[in-house]
């Protein structure tokens, strides 16, 4: 099998996916671990590190997040931090590994002025040798071309979940208000960084039409994060049934095969998973991570736990090469 064997397609359909979900799971780890091997070096995980640079007060009601000013979860505002304390934290990510730095602001959509100081953010993580990407809520077309002239490389939008069960979670922001941003991403140049959460209570077949939904795009999301859902007190979301470890491995599966030269990243709810699952995730495709303590407000594998279970499967941290096409 080569590279022009894998059709990069862009009209999957929901019960085409449910097939694949209803392979068994040794025959779904083995195409997908196929697929990857002809895009990247199996052996290669990218690092990530994400910085909340404002927190808290978002008026937005998302379920699931600890940021959003509807729920008590007992975590302090914050003001937009300083510029020096952005790059600090950002040489020291470099320091430990990471090749790309994320910065998360928690707002619906950013004022103009409020990109002022991102701007200078972008611009002093690159000067460190650093990819750079951002999350900021909704964008306007405009906003996006400043980000790309600042240098800019990724912009991360996540659509969530399906269509069908995100009224379920988000009442305050539209799907469309998503696609739309992604469109203004995309318009304007950037890398698209889009996943979606599981372990929410939502059905297996909207999961499967979250993955139809990134793999139909008109570009592939150039990095897909996948977020296992951490359970806030607080939020409306705590308490819900957690989603099986192999549903979850094999939804990692699926995202490969479907988008086959994205960079697939284990996100959010690492520290629920233990080594074994995260493994099967990297065989699955997953080929990313998030590094440090803290994922924006909620807790991470701790780096040195990280580095050692990449040294128990003979993995090396690096900055992963896109394939030809994302497609």
């Amino acid at each position: 099998m080569s590279t022009q064997e894998v059709e990069v397609r862009h009209d999957w359909s929901q019960p085409e996916v449910l097939e694949l979900f209803e392979l068994p799971f040794n025959e779904l780890l083995f195409r997908a671990h196929q697929i990857h091997r002809l895009y990247f070096n199996p052996r290669e995980i990218q690092i990530s590190t994400l910085l909340s640079i404002k927190t808290g007060a978002c008026p937005e009601d998302c379920k699931y997040c600890p940021q959003s000013v509807r729920y008590d979860t007992g975590l302090e505002r914050e003001s937009i931090m300083d510029v020096d304390a952005v790059l600090e934290a950002a040489g020291a990510a470099k320091a430990g590994g990471a090749s790309r730095f994320c910065m998360g602001a928690a707002w619906r959509s950013p004022k103009d002025r409020d990109l002022d100081k991102v701007i200078e953010m972008i611009k002093g993580v690159r000067a460190l040798g650093m990819e750079t990407c951002v999350t900021l809520g909704m964008l306007k077309r405009q906003q996006a071309e400043r980000l790309k002239d600042a240098g800019l490389d990724y912009y991360n939008h996540n659509l969530d979940t399906s269509p069908e069960y995100y009224k379920e979670v988000i009442k305050t922001r539209s799907y469309e208000d998503r696609l739309d941003t992604l469109e203004n991403v995309r318009s304007a140049g950037l890398n698209v960084c889009c996943g979606g959460i599981v372990g929410m209570g939502e059905t297996r077949e909207d999961r499967a039409e979250l993955i139809v939904q990134l793999a139909n795009l008109p570009t592939h999301p150039q990095s897909v994060p996948v977020n296992n859902l951490v359970q806030v007190p607080g939020t409306p979301l705590d308490g819900v049934e957690a989603i099986d470890p192999l549903e979850f491995v094999r939804t990692i599966a699926i995202a490969r095969i479907m988008m086959p030269a994205s960079v697939v990243r284990l996100s959010a709810g690492r520290t629920e998973m233990n080594d074994e699952m995260q493994a099967l995730c990297f065989f699955a495709g997953a080929n990313s991570i998030f590094y440090g303590d803290k994922l924006l407000t909620t807790d991470n594998p701790e780096a040195e736990r990280d580095m050692a279970l990449l040294k128990r499967l003979g993995m090396e941290t690096t900055a992963p090469a896109h394939a030809a096409s994302a497609g």
